[in-house]
C-alpha cells in the first residue's frame, strides 16, 4: 500500500492521478449543473417579473459550488480555481453557454475568490465559517468584474445587487458546498482522497 502524500501546513504538496481525474469528473458534472442553473435563471427571471434582473444574483452562489468541493476533497492548492475553469469550459464548449468565452474568465475569478478563504487558513480549516467565507469572497470578487462588464456601476440598485449576490454566495456557494462535502464523506466514496484520510486521522 502506498504511503500518503506529504502534508505541509495543511496542504498536500503533490498531485496524484486520482486527484486529476477527480478534477475532470467534477468539471464535467458541474458544467452540466451550471448549464442547468442558466435555465433556472431564465425561469426565475420570468417569475420575478419587474425584479427579474436580480434573478442572476439570487442564483449566483450556485456557480461557486465546485471550487470549495474540489478543495475540501483533495486539500490541494489551486484545486478550486482549476475545477471552476474546467466546469466553465464544459459549459461553454460543449453546452453552448450564452455567456460565451467570457465565462471562463469569470470562473477563474470565482474560483480564486472561493479558494482565498481556505488559503487564508493555510488550507488547515474546513469548517462552516471558512466555507461561508469562501462563498462570500467568490461571489463578491466576481461581482465587481460582472458590474464592469454589464454596466451596473452608478445604478440605484447597485448595492442591492451586491447584497443579494453575497448572500447567495454564502448560502449556495459556501454552506451548501459544506453540506454536499459532508454528505459525500458519509457515503465513503471519497475515502481514498485527502478528506477521507483526514477523517481517519481525526
Amino acid at each position: 500500500m502506498s504511503s500518503p502524500a506529504p502534508v505541509t501546513d495543511g496542504r498536500r504538496t503533490t498531485w496524484a492521478m486520482k486527484d486529476l481525474v477527480l478534477m475532470v469528473v467534477l468539471g464535467v458534472v458541474f458544467g452540466f449543473v451550471y448549464w442547468a442553473l442558466v435555465q433556472a435563471w431564465n425561469g426565475l427571471a420570468v417569475l420575478m417579473g419587474p425584479a427579474g434582473d436580480l434573478a442572476q444574483h439570487v442564483l449566483l452562489g450556485g456557480w461557486l459550488l465546485v471550487a470549495p468541493i474540489a478543495l475540501a476533497i483533495t486539500r490541494r492548492p489551486g484545486a478550486g480555481v482549476l475545477a471552476e475553469i474546467l466546469a466553465s469550459v464544459i459549459e461553454v464548449v460543449f453546452l453552448g453557454s450564452p455567456v460565451g468565452p467570457t465565462l471562463v474568465l469569470a470562473a477563474t475569478i470565482q474560483g480564486a475568490g472561493s479558494e482565498l478563504a481556505f488559503a487564508l487558513t493555510r488550507y488547515r480549516r474546513w469548517g462552516w465559517t471558512v466555507f461561508a467565507l469562501s462563498g462570500l469572497l467568490g461571489a463578491g470578487l466576481v461581482f465587481f468584474f460582472s458590474a464592469f462588464r454589464s454596466g451596473w456601476y452608478g445604478q440605484d440598485i447597485f448595492l442591492l445587487r451586491l447584497m443579494v449576490q453575497c448572500v447567495s454566495g454564502v448560502v449556495l456557494g459556501g454552506l451548501l458546498a459544506k453540506v454536499l462535502v459532508d454528505a459525500l464523506v458519509r457515503t465513503g466514496v471519497v475515502d481514498n482522497f485527502a478528506v477521507g484520510q483526514a477523517r481517519e486521522e481525526s
